[in-house]
């Protein structure tokens, strides 16, 4: 399988864990997807009365300046991880 296919199907994996992750993984697979799938962050800052919405924000434009290509390695190296740790 191709880069492409391993990060489409990680995605799909991640789905079927049986216990979750901390929110530091999550925050992390979030950034590494939306660096994949979109790139650079492309939003407003969001306000810091939305927590949540923040973090991930921060999360995201933390990984600027990487490649999609570098993204969807780590994305799938995480993903392998998580589901070893999980499952």
């Amino acid at each position: 399988m191709g880069l492409q296919e391993d990060f489409t199907q990680a995605a799909e994996d991640i789905k079927k864990l049986t216990s979750g992750p901390t929110n530091d993984d999550l925050l992390l697979l979030y950034s590494l997807y939306k660096q994949a799938t979109v790139g650079d962050c492309n939003t407003d800052q969001p306000s810091i009365f939305y927590m949540k919405d923040r973090a991930k924000w921060d999360a995201w434009k933390g990984k600027e300046g990487m490649t999609k290509e570098d993204a969807m390695e780590q994305y799938v190296a995480l993903v392998k991880e998580l589901l070893a740790k999980h499952q």
